[in-house]
Protein backbone atom coordinates (compact mmCIF):
# COMPACT_ATOMS: atom_id res chain seq x y z
CA UNK A 1 0.00 0.00 0.00
CA UNK A 2 1.43 3.34 -1.04
CA UNK A 3 2.13 5.85 1.73
CA UNK A 4 1.89 9.67 1.44
CA UNK A 5 5.70 9.83 1.38
CA UNK A 6 5.78 7.43 -1.56
CA UNK A 7 3.20 9.51 -3.44
CA UNK A 8 5.16 12.67 -2.75
CA UNK A 9 8.37 11.01 -3.90
CA UNK A 10 6.80 9.82 -7.15
CA UNK A 11 5.34 13.26 -7.83
CA UNK A 12 8.72 14.90 -7.28
CA UNK A 13 10.47 12.39 -9.55
CA UNK A 14 7.86 12.87 -12.28
CA UNK A 15 8.22 16.64 -12.05
CA UNK A 16 12.00 16.29 -12.25
CA UNK A 17 11.74 14.16 -15.39
CA UNK A 18 9.45 16.69 -17.06
CA UNK A 19 11.63 19.69 -16.23
CA UNK A 20 15.09 18.47 -17.19
CA UNK A 21 16.95 21.36 -18.81
CA UNK A 22 19.40 21.35 -21.65
CA UNK A 23 22.81 22.97 -21.25
CA UNK A 24 21.79 26.27 -22.95
CA UNK A 25 18.62 26.45 -20.85
CA UNK A 26 20.64 25.81 -17.69
CA UNK A 27 23.12 28.56 -18.57
CA UNK A 28 20.29 30.97 -19.32
CA UNK A 29 18.64 30.12 -15.99
CA UNK A 30 21.90 30.73 -14.09
CA UNK A 31 22.40 34.09 -15.82
CA UNK A 32 18.81 35.08 -15.01
CA UNK A 33 19.26 34.20 -11.34
CA UNK A 34 22.51 36.17 -11.16
CA UNK A 35 20.81 39.16 -12.81
CA UNK A 36 17.97 39.01 -10.29
CA UNK A 37 20.34 38.89 -7.32
CA UNK A 38 22.44 41.73 -8.76
CA UNK A 39 19.28 43.82 -9.14
CA UNK A 40 18.27 43.04 -5.55
CA UNK A 41 21.69 44.21 -4.37
CA UNK A 42 21.76 47.42 -6.42
CA UNK A 43 18.11 48.30 -5.71
CA UNK A 44 18.20 47.29 -2.03
CA UNK A 45 17.26 50.82 -0.97
CA UNK A 46 13.80 50.42 -2.50
CA UNK A 47 13.33 46.62 -2.58
CA UNK A 48 14.25 45.97 1.08
CA UNK A 49 11.54 48.26 2.56
CA UNK A 50 8.93 46.57 0.34
CA UNK A 51 9.97 43.09 1.50
CA UNK A 52 10.01 44.20 5.15
CA UNK A 53 6.54 45.70 4.73
CA UNK A 54 5.22 42.46 3.23
CA UNK A 55 6.64 40.35 6.09
CA UNK A 56 5.34 42.72 8.80
CA UNK A 57 1.97 42.75 7.03
CA UNK A 58 1.85 38.96 7.41
CA UNK A 59 2.52 39.36 11.13
CA UNK A 60 -0.20 42.00 11.53
CA UNK A 61 -2.77 40.26 9.32
CA UNK A 62 -4.42 38.42 12.25
CA UNK A 63 -4.94 41.51 14.48
CA UNK A 64 -6.03 43.45 11.39
CA UNK A 65 -8.69 40.84 10.71
CA UNK A 66 -9.87 40.99 14.32
CA UNK A 67 -10.18 44.79 14.25
CA UNK A 68 -11.91 44.96 10.88
CA UNK A 69 -14.13 41.87 10.77
CA UNK A 70 -15.01 41.30 14.43
CA UNK A 71 -14.86 44.81 15.88
CA UNK A 72 -16.10 46.45 12.65
CA UNK A 73 -13.33 49.06 12.65
CA UNK A 74 -12.83 50.63 9.19
CA UNK A 75 -9.75 49.34 7.44
CA UNK A 76 -7.84 52.65 7.25
CA UNK A 77 -8.43 53.32 10.95
CA UNK A 78 -7.50 49.76 11.92
CA UNK A 79 -4.32 49.96 9.84
CA UNK A 80 -3.46 53.31 11.43
CA UNK A 81 -3.98 51.89 14.93
CA UNK A 82 -1.73 48.92 14.21
CA UNK A 83 0.97 51.11 12.66
CA UNK A 84 0.91 53.54 15.60
CA UNK A 85 1.19 50.61 17.98
CA UNK A 86 4.06 49.13 15.96
CA UNK A 87 5.90 52.47 15.82
CA UNK A 88 5.30 52.96 19.54
CA UNK A 89 6.80 49.56 20.28
CA UNK A 90 9.88 50.46 18.24
CA UNK A 91 10.13 53.76 20.13
CA UNK A 92 9.89 52.03 23.50
CA UNK A 93 12.58 49.52 22.54
CA UNK A 94 14.83 52.30 21.22
CA UNK A 95 14.40 54.32 24.40
CA UNK A 96 15.04 51.28 26.58
CA UNK A 97 18.40 50.59 24.97
CA UNK A 98 19.68 53.98 23.78
CA UNK A 99 20.29 55.72 27.13
CA UNK A 100 21.95 52.76 28.94
CA UNK A 101 23.94 51.91 25.80
CA UNK A 102 25.27 55.47 25.61
CA UNK A 103 26.34 55.22 29.25
CA UNK A 104 28.20 51.96 28.61
CA UNK A 105 29.93 53.43 25.56
CA UNK A 106 31.02 56.50 27.54
CA UNK A 107 32.45 54.30 30.31
CA UNK A 108 34.26 51.97 27.91
CA UNK A 109 37.60 53.91 27.84
CA UNK A 110 37.85 53.82 31.66
CA UNK A 111 37.31 50.06 31.65
CA UNK A 112 39.96 49.24 29.06
CA UNK A 113 42.85 48.85 31.57
CA UNK A 114 40.85 46.30 33.57
CA UNK A 115 39.85 44.53 30.37
CA UNK A 116 43.49 44.41 29.26
CA UNK A 117 44.52 42.93 32.60
CA UNK A 118 41.87 40.19 32.45
CA UNK A 119 42.84 39.27 28.89
CA UNK A 120 46.56 39.22 29.62
CA UNK A 121 46.77 35.63 28.41
CA UNK A 122 45.73 36.78 24.93
CA UNK A 123 48.07 39.78 24.85
CA UNK A 124 50.89 38.14 22.94
CA UNK A 125 48.70 36.51 20.21
CA UNK A 126 46.82 39.79 19.68
CA UNK A 127 50.08 41.73 19.49
CA UNK A 128 51.49 39.25 16.98
CA UNK A 129 48.39 39.60 14.80
CA UNK A 130 48.66 43.39 14.97
CA UNK A 131 52.32 43.29 13.99
CA UNK A 132 51.60 40.99 11.06
CA UNK A 133 48.79 43.29 9.90
CA UNK A 134 51.19 46.27 10.02
CA UNK A 135 53.73 44.38 7.90
CA UNK A 136 51.05 43.50 5.35
CA UNK A 137 50.01 47.16 5.13
CA UNK A 138 53.60 48.17 4.51
CA UNK A 139 54.08 45.53 1.81
CA UNK A 140 50.91 46.61 0.02
CA UNK A 141 51.78 50.28 0.28
CA UNK A 142 48.64 51.15 2.23
CA UNK A 143 50.37 53.70 4.44
CA UNK A 144 50.08 57.21 3.03
CA UNK A 145 52.72 58.85 5.21
CA UNK A 146 50.38 61.69 6.22
CA UNK A 147 50.80 63.30 9.65
CA UNK A 148 48.78 61.64 12.34
CA UNK A 149 46.70 64.69 13.17
CA UNK A 150 45.78 65.19 9.51
CA UNK A 151 44.78 61.56 9.14
CA UNK A 152 42.75 61.76 12.35
CA UNK A 153 40.80 64.82 11.29
CA UNK A 154 40.17 63.32 7.87
CA UNK A 155 38.94 60.14 9.55
CA UNK A 156 36.54 62.11 11.75
CA UNK A 157 35.13 63.97 8.75
CA UNK A 158 34.69 60.70 6.88
CA UNK A 159 32.99 59.10 9.89
CA UNK A 160 30.62 62.04 10.30
CA UNK A 161 29.70 61.98 6.62
CA UNK A 162 29.13 58.21 6.74
CA UNK A 163 26.90 58.42 9.82
CA UNK A 164 24.85 61.24 8.24
CA UNK A 165 24.39 59.33 4.97
CA UNK A 166 23.46 56.11 6.76
CA UNK A 167 20.96 57.91 9.00
CA UNK A 168 19.32 59.63 6.04
CA UNK A 169 19.12 56.33 4.14
CA UNK A 170 17.66 54.54 7.16
CA UNK A 171 14.98 57.19 7.70
CA UNK A 172 14.06 57.11 4.00
CA UNK A 173 13.74 53.32 4.04
CA UNK A 174 11.69 53.44 7.25
CA UNK A 175 9.26 55.95 5.73
CA UNK A 176 8.95 53.84 2.56
CA UNK A 177 8.31 50.72 4.62
CA UNK A 178 5.61 52.40 6.72
CA UNK A 179 3.80 53.77 3.65
CA UNK A 180 3.92 50.38 1.94
CA UNK A 181 2.74 48.66 5.12
CA UNK A 182 -0.26 50.99 5.42
CA UNK A 183 -1.45 50.26 1.88
CA UNK A 184 -0.85 46.53 2.27
CA UNK A 185 -2.97 46.47 5.41
CA UNK A 186 -5.79 48.44 3.79
CA UNK A 187 -5.73 47.16 0.20
CA UNK A 188 -3.77 43.90 0.32
CA UNK A 189 -6.89 41.72 0.13
CA UNK A 190 -8.25 43.54 -2.90
CA UNK A 191 -4.87 43.24 -4.63
CA UNK A 192 -4.88 39.47 -4.03
CA UNK A 193 -8.47 39.25 -5.29
CA UNK A 194 -7.54 41.05 -8.52
CA UNK A 195 -4.58 38.74 -8.98
CA UNK A 196 -6.78 35.66 -8.57
CA UNK A 197 -9.30 37.03 -11.06
CA UNK A 198 -6.76 37.13 -13.89
CA UNK A 199 -5.83 33.46 -13.46
CA UNK A 200 -6.96 31.62 -16.64
CA UNK A 201 -8.40 28.43 -15.12
CA UNK A 202 -10.22 27.46 -11.94
CA UNK A 203 -7.30 25.19 -10.97
CA UNK A 204 -4.91 28.13 -11.23
CA UNK A 205 -7.25 30.31 -9.14
CA UNK A 206 -7.47 27.62 -6.48
CA UNK A 207 -3.68 27.17 -6.48
CA UNK A 208 -3.11 30.92 -6.08
CA UNK A 209 -5.54 31.13 -3.16
CA UNK A 210 -3.96 28.06 -1.53
CA UNK A 211 -0.44 29.52 -1.87
CA UNK A 212 -1.50 32.89 -0.45
CA UNK A 213 -3.37 31.39 2.50
CA UNK A 214 -0.55 28.97 3.33
CA UNK A 215 2.07 31.73 3.16
CA UNK A 216 0.02 33.96 5.44
CA UNK A 217 -0.72 31.15 7.90
CA UNK A 218 2.78 29.67 8.10
CA UNK A 219 4.83 32.87 8.07
CA UNK A 220 2.54 34.66 10.52
CA UNK A 221 2.67 31.58 12.77
CA UNK A 222 6.46 31.57 12.56
CA UNK A 223 6.79 35.29 13.31
CA UNK A 224 4.28 35.17 16.16
CA UNK A 225 5.92 32.10 17.70
CA UNK A 226 9.46 33.45 17.57
CA UNK A 227 8.26 36.82 18.90
CA UNK A 228 6.72 35.13 21.94
CA UNK A 229 9.82 32.98 22.42
CA UNK A 230 12.10 36.01 22.02
CA UNK A 231 10.12 37.81 24.72
CA UNK A 232 10.68 34.81 26.96
CA UNK A 233 14.41 34.74 26.13
CA UNK A 234 14.73 38.48 26.76
CA UNK A 235 12.88 38.23 30.07
CA UNK A 236 14.99 35.31 31.27
CA UNK A 237 18.19 37.13 30.35
CA UNK A 238 16.97 40.27 32.09
CA UNK A 239 16.38 38.23 35.26
CA UNK A 240 19.73 36.45 35.01
CA UNK A 241 21.62 39.73 34.51
CA UNK A 242 19.87 41.15 37.58
CA UNK A 243 20.73 38.06 39.63
CA UNK A 244 24.34 37.91 38.42
CA UNK A 245 24.84 41.61 39.15
CA UNK A 246 25.30 43.16 35.71
CA UNK A 247 24.18 46.81 35.64
CA UNK A 248 21.28 47.89 33.40
CA UNK A 249 19.69 44.42 33.06
CA UNK A 250 16.84 45.90 30.97
CA UNK A 251 19.34 46.86 28.26
CA UNK A 252 20.75 43.34 28.00
CA UNK A 253 17.32 41.72 28.13
CA UNK A 254 16.07 43.88 25.24
CA UNK A 255 19.31 43.18 23.35
CA UNK A 256 18.81 39.42 23.76
CA UNK A 257 15.20 39.81 22.56
CA UNK A 258 16.31 41.61 19.38
CA UNK A 259 19.30 39.39 18.60
CA UNK A 260 17.20 36.24 18.85
CA UNK A 261 15.33 37.26 15.68
CA UNK A 262 18.50 36.48 13.70
CA UNK A 263 19.05 32.70 13.71
CA UNK A 264 22.40 31.37 14.92
CA UNK A 265 24.41 34.57 14.31
CA UNK A 266 22.28 36.69 16.66
CA UNK A 267 22.56 34.48 19.77
CA UNK A 268 26.29 33.91 19.19
CA UNK A 269 26.77 37.68 18.96
CA UNK A 270 24.80 38.01 22.19
CA UNK A 271 27.06 35.51 23.97
CA UNK A 272 30.15 37.50 22.94
CA UNK A 273 28.56 40.80 24.05
CA UNK A 274 27.61 39.31 27.42
CA UNK A 275 31.16 38.03 27.84
CA UNK A 276 32.73 41.46 27.28
CA UNK A 277 30.12 43.11 29.51
CA UNK A 278 31.07 40.61 32.20
CA UNK A 279 34.75 41.50 31.75
CA UNK A 280 33.93 45.19 32.24
CA UNK A 281 31.76 44.43 35.28
CA UNK A 282 33.55 41.74 37.31
CA UNK A 283 37.16 41.55 38.53
CA UNK A 284 37.81 37.94 37.49
CA UNK A 285 37.51 36.04 34.24
CA UNK A 286 35.61 33.25 35.98
CA UNK A 287 32.84 35.60 37.14
CA UNK A 288 32.65 37.15 33.67
CA UNK A 289 31.71 33.76 32.22
CA UNK A 290 28.53 33.40 34.31
CA UNK A 291 26.27 35.60 32.18
CA UNK A 292 27.32 34.31 28.72
CA UNK A 293 27.12 30.67 29.84
CA UNK A 294 23.58 31.18 31.20
CA UNK A 295 22.68 33.07 28.00
CA UNK A 296 23.92 30.13 25.92
CA UNK A 297 21.94 27.62 28.00
CA UNK A 298 18.75 29.70 27.59
CA UNK A 299 19.30 29.90 23.84
CA UNK A 300 19.97 26.16 23.53
CA UNK A 301 16.78 25.36 25.46
CA UNK A 302 14.71 27.73 23.33
CA UNK A 303 16.32 27.19 19.94
CA UNK A 304 16.89 23.44 20.08
CA UNK A 305 13.91 22.20 22.09
CA UNK A 306 10.94 24.54 22.58
CA UNK A 307 10.71 26.46 19.27
CA UNK A 308 11.31 23.41 17.01
CA UNK A 309 8.65 21.53 18.97
CA UNK A 310 6.13 24.35 18.42
CA UNK A 311 6.91 24.81 14.72
CA UNK A 312 7.69 21.23 13.68
CA UNK A 313 4.33 20.47 12.08
CA UNK A 314 4.08 23.54 9.85
CA UNK A 315 7.54 24.96 9.47
CA UNK A 316 10.16 22.39 8.52
CA UNK A 317 13.16 23.58 6.53
CA UNK A 318 16.50 21.93 5.91
CA UNK A 319 18.96 23.34 8.50
CA UNK A 320 21.81 23.41 5.98
CA UNK A 321 19.79 25.54 3.58
CA UNK A 322 18.55 27.75 6.43
CA UNK A 323 22.17 28.51 7.34
CA UNK A 324 23.10 29.10 3.70
CA UNK A 325 20.12 31.43 3.25
CA UNK A 326 21.06 33.28 6.43
CA UNK A 327 24.65 33.85 5.31
CA UNK A 328 23.63 34.84 1.78
CA UNK A 329 20.96 37.40 2.74
CA UNK A 330 23.15 38.79 5.52
CA UNK A 331 25.87 39.37 2.91
CA UNK A 332 23.39 40.89 0.45
CA UNK A 333 21.21 43.06 2.75
CA UNK A 334 22.93 43.07 6.14
CA UNK A 335 21.02 42.64 9.40
CA UNK A 336 17.63 43.14 7.73
CA UNK A 337 18.47 40.38 5.25
CA UNK A 338 19.45 38.03 8.08
CA UNK A 339 16.07 38.70 9.75
CA UNK A 340 14.20 38.08 6.48
CA UNK A 341 16.18 35.00 5.42
CA UNK A 342 13.99 32.34 7.08
CA UNK A 343 10.58 33.87 6.13
CA UNK A 344 11.71 34.32 2.51
CA UNK A 345 13.00 30.74 2.37
CA UNK A 346 9.68 29.50 3.78
CA UNK A 347 7.71 31.50 1.21
CA UNK A 348 9.89 30.13 -1.58
CA UNK A 349 9.32 26.56 -0.36
CA UNK A 350 5.54 27.04 -0.23
CA UNK A 351 5.53 28.36 -3.79
CA UNK A 352 7.70 25.46 -4.96
CA UNK A 353 5.40 22.91 -3.30
CA UNK A 354 2.41 24.19 -5.28
CA UNK A 355 4.04 24.72 -8.68
CA UNK A 356 4.62 21.46 -10.54
CA UNK A 357 7.85 22.48 -12.27
CA UNK A 358 9.35 23.66 -8.94
CA UNK A 359 8.29 20.63 -6.87
CA UNK A 360 11.80 19.06 -6.81
CA UNK A 361 13.24 22.27 -5.35
CA UNK A 362 10.53 22.34 -2.68
CA UNK A 363 11.34 18.72 -1.82
CA UNK A 364 15.02 19.62 -1.37
CA UNK A 365 14.12 22.57 0.87
CA UNK A 366 12.10 20.30 3.17
CA UNK A 367 13.07 19.58 6.74
CA UNK A 368 15.57 16.96 7.90
CA UNK A 369 14.78 13.26 7.51
CA UNK A 370 16.18 10.20 9.21
CA UNK A 371 19.90 9.64 8.63
CA UNK A 372 20.58 7.66 5.47
CA UNK A 373 23.59 5.67 4.36
CA UNK A 374 24.31 4.15 0.96
CA UNK A 375 22.81 0.85 2.15
CA UNK A 376 19.58 2.40 3.47
CA UNK A 377 19.21 4.48 0.32
CA UNK A 378 19.61 1.35 -1.76
CA UNK A 379 16.99 -0.49 0.28
CA UNK A 380 14.54 2.42 0.03
CA UNK A 381 14.80 2.58 -3.73
CA UNK A 382 15.15 -1.14 -4.46
CA UNK A 383 18.88 -0.95 -5.26
CA UNK A 384 20.18 -3.58 -2.86
CA UNK A 385 22.47 -5.10 -5.48
CA UNK A 386 23.73 -1.85 -6.96
CA UNK A 387 26.17 0.75 -5.80
CA UNK A 388 24.69 4.21 -5.30
CA UNK A 389 27.20 5.72 -7.69
CA UNK A 390 26.23 3.30 -10.45
CA UNK A 391 22.55 4.15 -10.05
CA UNK A 392 23.28 7.87 -10.11
CA UNK A 393 25.30 7.41 -13.32
CA UNK A 394 22.17 6.03 -14.99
Amino acid sequence: MATPDDDQRERVQEAYRRTRLTLPETCLLILTILAVFYTLSVASGIVLPFVLAIVINLLLSAPMRVLHQRLKVPKPLAALVLMVGFAGLIGVIGTAISVPAAGWISRAPQGLPALRAQLALLHEPIEAVGTAYTHVEQLLGVSTGEPSHTAGSEGLRTLGSTVFDRTRLLLGQLLTMLLMLFFLLTEGDSLLRRFVEIMPTFADKRRAVRIASQIERNVSLYLATITIMNLLVGSLNLVQCWLVGIPNPLLWGVLAFLLNYIPIIGPLTGVMIYFFVGLFTFPSLFQALFAPVIYLCIHMLEGEVITPMLLAKRFTLNPVLVMASLMFWDWLWGIAGAFLSVPMLAVFKIICDHVDTLTPIGHILGGPVRPATVRTLGRDYGLEDLELGEELDR
